[in-house]
């Protein structure tokens, strides 16, 4: 049963009112699950906002952490690498030397396995064409215009099958002096060699060839 008071002021004349405990018992508990309620929300809102400030923090806390890692591996790779680097340079350097060594290696055996290729296929031309001599020949003669006396040396076989042949280009060739021809087995077949007093014009394909092998190497 609901208990009600009143009260009366006789003085005052105003008429007396009623209290009424149970309704204000409600509006208090009502009230209160209100703060209770907002309590348990701000306290969820607290946990929610610790939760994302951990977070962060540990985010942040990871980001640091790396940065720091990398930093301090940096640092060890500078100091490794500045250890390194002499050794490194050598080491290209002396991969550079090798590498010109080899090149020039090369290149030397390439020459020189192409003036041998050029020697075979000048002495198969020589048996084709036997004008291939007396040609040298006549070039040789007149570089040596002006001379006074001249002795021309051919292989012992290419003076008895070319020898009266050369005694014409001798007389063609004009302004040349006294010359002698001779067999001489120190030339090699096809070529020739003129002695002057002023030196020598060989014209031996072995002796041309390595000339120009030198040349190139």
């Amino acid at each position: 049963m609901a208990s009600v008071i009143k009260s009366n002021d006789s003085r005052s004349g105003i008429q007396g009112v009623a209290f009424n405990f149970d309704d204000m018992a409600v509006k208090a508990g009502q009230y209160l699950d209100k703060v209770k309620a907002e309590a348990v929300q701000i306290v969820v809102k607290a946990k929610q906002e610790a939760a994302v400030a951990r977070q962060q923090a540990e985010a942040e806390g990871r980001r640091s952490a790396q940065q720091a890692v990398e930093q301090i591996v940096q640092k060890q790779l500078a100091q490794q690498l500045a250890t390194l680097m002499p050794a490194l340079q050598q080491a290209i350097e002396d991969i550079q030397h090798a590498k010109q060594a080899w090149l020039t290696h090369w290149e030397k055996s390439g020459v020189h396995l192409a003036t041998a290729i050029a020697s075979r296929i000048i002495r198969r031309e020589l048996t084709t064409q036997p004008d291939i001599p007396l040609n040298l020949i006549r070039e040789a003669l007149e570089l040596a215009v002006g001379s006074t006396q001249v002795c021309l040396h051919l292989n012992p076989a290419d003076h008895s099958t070319l020898g009266s042949q050369a005694q014409l280009l001798v007389k063609e060739v004009s302004g040349l002096g006294p010359t002698e021809i001779v067999a001489d087995p120190s030339v090699s077949p096809g070529g020739c060699r003129v002695e002057t007093r002023f030196g020598s014009i060989d014209q031996q394909f072995d002796v041309q060839l390595a000339r120009i092998e030198e040349e190139l190497t």
